[in-house]
């Protein structure tokens, strides 16, 4: 069984198959801290599942936009975004809260994504999400399934 835990004081994410550790990588959470609150652009903390993937064939620089693919980074640039823009790249793991605290987190769309940022990995600087640098959410995205689930700790 795959499951991921993401401590947010590291800013590290953990994949675990049955318990053995087999892969970490950085992370950014968001910049406004920790919490669920609508609107807030804080990652919440408690357990989740992976409840949808979404870019399974797009390219490794598939820039999205409310999930669907909208330009290639950094060619294709929607307008009024430049290349210092918080971009949701490469593949989207959109998260559910499966506690009373956290049960509004997939109305928030709050996602495991790639980031155009990897300058900002290892520290908090997302809107709310956990980004993560292209090649890693590429890793990750093959191996879980959904429903896995997923742990985000202080």
């Amino acid at each position: 069984m795959i499951t991921l835990h993401i401590n947010l004081s590291e800013q590290v994410l953990y994949l675990y198959r049955n318990h053995t550790l087999l892969y970490t990588c950085p992370i950014s959470s968001g910049a406004a801290g920790i919490g669920s609150e609508p609107g807030s652009g804080k990652t919440p903390i408690g357990k989740f599942i992976i409840s949808d993937k979404i870019g399974h064939q797009a390219p490794e620089n598939a820039i999205f936009i409310s999930r669907q693919i909208a330009g290639l980074y950094p060619s294709d640039i929607p307008a009024g975004m430049d290349e210092n823009s918080d971009y949701i790249l490469t593949r989207i793991l959109w998260l559910d809260g499966t506690e009373p605290h956290n049960d509004n987190t997939h109305e928030r769309y709050i996602y495991l994504h790639g980031t155009n940022r990897t300058d900002l990995l290892g520290t908090p600087a997302s809107h709310g999400c956990i980004r993560l640098a292209p090649k890693d959410i590429l890793h990750i995205f093959d191996l879980v399934p959904v429903y896995t689930p997923v742990t985000i700790t202080k």
